[in-house]
């Protein structure tokens, strides 16, 4: 089969290295490269880096809609587009122009989850069971036909970037089941049940500023949601820190929560809605990712100061 992939994070390459070792991929159209760090070098995305050193040609349109793109798109003439995690929303010319359609790997059981971040949110709000499903590409967002399924496990410790490398491996094998069943014809499209759509909107900073009224387990399930970033933080007496783990315990009665209600050598305590949590990983503003006890050989944390 003759395909165009679509993709540009990290999420996207073993989908596209699947793909290669049974299709012709003939094309890979990823997002611009994009200046970073202090010095602004320009960066490649991870799908462009990987289909440089295969050798495939790389599109990076401003914009998918742009009509000269999809002119030299058509030139390609892929029976099947294959999608995950791009990043543009696709016109109704590039949804029609392959004979199989667009397929795009979408990182949740549909309808639960649709937008830019299912995988954080699946996380944040508690959820033990995640998984991939492959779908039609449709005009509204996640809303297209379902294709197949495959659930993925939540730990009880997997953080944003565990869950997230399981589901990029699993998403790669079931695309390729995916083509494989819409080329035997022994695969039909489910449509989604709108009714049960949720949405997971883009993480901004401003998600994961922690609400310390909040209970234990959902302010850790944030912080696992958001490792390594952009991570659950709090200000210290007007400094940012970032908090990466935590653990609950007993809290301090009629103490407003937020505040600090122990240090010991390991870590610190932080009254919360239900009782309290010990805080055993951080990262200072500057300063590197490091153990609670390890930040406090070289920093001091007052007892009785509220976070905020």
């Amino acid at each position: 089969m003759r395909i165009v992939f679509m993709g540009t994070p990290d999420f996207a390459v073993p989908s596209l290295e699947a793909l290669l070792t049974k299709h012709e991929v003939v094309l890979v159209i990823t997002q611009p490269d994009k200046p970073k760090g202090r010095g602004k070098k320009m960066v490649f995305s991870p799908v462009k880096e990987c289909a440089l050193a295969h050798g495939i040609p790389v599109l990076q349109p401003e914009k998918v809609k742009d009509p000269a793109f999809i002119a030299e798109l058509r030139t390609y003439a892929p029976d099947l587009i294959a999608v995950a995690a791009f990043g543009q929303i696709l016109t109704e010319p590039i949804l029609e122009m392959p004979k199989y359609g667009c397929i795009n790997v979408h990182g949740s059981l549909l309808p639960k989850y649709r937008g830019a971040a299912p995988m954080q949110w699946a996380i944040i709000d508690g959820e033990t069971v995640t998984g991939i499903t492959t779908m039609y590409m449709a005009k509204g967002l996640d809303s297209g036909d379902m294709l197949l399924k495959a659930e993925v496990e939540i730990a009880p410790s997997d953080t944003f970037q565990e869950v997230h490398d399981k589901m990029a491996e699993e998403g790669a094998k079931l695309l390729l089941k995916t083509l494989d069943g819409l080329e035997q014809g022994t695969i039909s499209r489910i449509e989604q049940n709108h009714d049960e759509a949720t949405y997971a909107p883009m993480i901004t900073k401003e998600t994961g500023h922690i609400d310390w009224s909040k209970n234990g387990a959902d302010i850790i399930n944030l912080m696992r949601g958001l490792d390594p970033a952009p991570a659950a933080y709090t200000e210290y007496e007007g400094e940012v820190l970032k908090l990466f783990w935590a653990e609950t315990m007993e809290g301090a009665e009629n103490t407003p929560c937020g505040t600090v209600i122990s240090v010991g050598k390991k870590g610190f305590a932080v009254q919360c809605g239900d009782g309290a949590l010990f805080i055993k990983e951080l990262q200072a503003r500057g300063g590197k990712r490091m153990a609670a006890d390890a930040y406090l050989r070289g920093h001091e944390i007052k007892e009785g100061i509220l976070l905020q």
